[in-house]
């Protein structure tokens, strides 16, 4: 009898543990955007430009214009 006492009281405290997890998150705003976690697969990412507009490869990462030298 008294095995099941400390088995149930472990279990409430696991479950406070976990209830106290779940308002820390929901109150740091873990749940607040519902709508892209489920179709980010969906949108299409396009890749980085590596080339320049000569046809080149561009050495300087950065550059927003892609003007390279031959």
């Amino acid at each position: 009898m008294s095995v099941i006492m400390i088995l149930l009281g472990a279990s409430l405290l696991v479950a406070i543990f976990f209830l106290a997890a779940f308002i820390w998150s929901v109150k740091n705003g873990q749940f607040e955007d519902d709508f892209s976690p489920a179709h980010r697969i969906l949108f299409e990412v396009k890749p980085a430009e590596t080339t320049c507009k000569s046809g080149h490869a561009c050495t300087n990462k950065n550059c927003k214009s892609r003007i390279c030298k031959p």
